[in-house]
């Protein structure tokens, strides 16, 4: 079983590419982003951590974790947010770790995350991987038309992925180990993961 990294910024498509994954090859796919979001409701202990260090509730009035409030902390503080970051990551990974034992038996799992390769907790992190990318303005309207955001809003978030829009704009970084760009029709898509499936797939040969 190898671990496939699949990344990509706002409105790229790579959650598109990870349901081919998994419906068509059968591959698990972990939503990390999401999945930290279970993680501050169901471990107590880290909320509670997350909130000691922030200084300040992150809950609702009845006791229930806020996403809002707690994104408010954070979007324009980075040491808050490495703050919060050292707390959930480890438990993040743990979270993982499980996924993989109960997936062992698969050539491969996916591990979908929009700022994996942001974060220096986890340089060196799988064994292969995939950026999903599509042109800024590609990108921009794809994420207006899901999240139903004000453009201006949806611009703000994406202006702040630094790294993937400097990949979108042809840079380099070694640690990618294939590139599927995202700007066609589902099948085009379709295809350019089932060549990539096959190169990896010559790779190990």
């Amino acid at each position: 079983m190898r671990v496939m990294v699949v990344t990509g910024g706002i409105g790229s498509g790579k959650s598109f590419v990870c349901r081919i994954l998994n419906e068509r090859y059968g591959y698990p796919v972990y939503e990390a982003d999401a999945k930290v979001k279970e993680l501050y409701v169901s471990k107590p202990a880290l909320l509670d951590a997350i909130e000691a260090a922030l200084g300040m509730s992150v809950r609702e009035a009845d006791g229930k974790f806020s996403p809002r409030m707690l994104a408010a902390a954070i979007f324009s503080d980075r040491g808050a947010l490495e703050n919060v970051e050292t707390l959930v990551f480890p438990a993040l990974k743990e979270d993982f770790a499980a996924f993989l034992v109960l997936h062992s038996d698969k050539e491969y799992v996916v591990f979908e995350s929009a700022t994996v390769l942001e974060k220096r907790q986890f340089d060196g992190f799988g064994d292969v991987t995939v950026l999903v990318d599509a042109p800024f303005e590609v990108r921009l309207e794809r994420a207006v038309a899901r999240d139903g955001m004000p453009r201006e809003k949806v611009l703000e978030r994406m202006t702040n992925q630094r790294l993937m829009n400097e990949l979108s704009e042809g840079g380099k970084d070694s640690r990618i180990d294939y590139v599927i760009v995202n700007d066609g029709m589902a099948a085009e898509v379709g295809k350019k993961v089932a060549e990539m499936l096959e190169k990896l797939s010559k790779q190990k040969c």
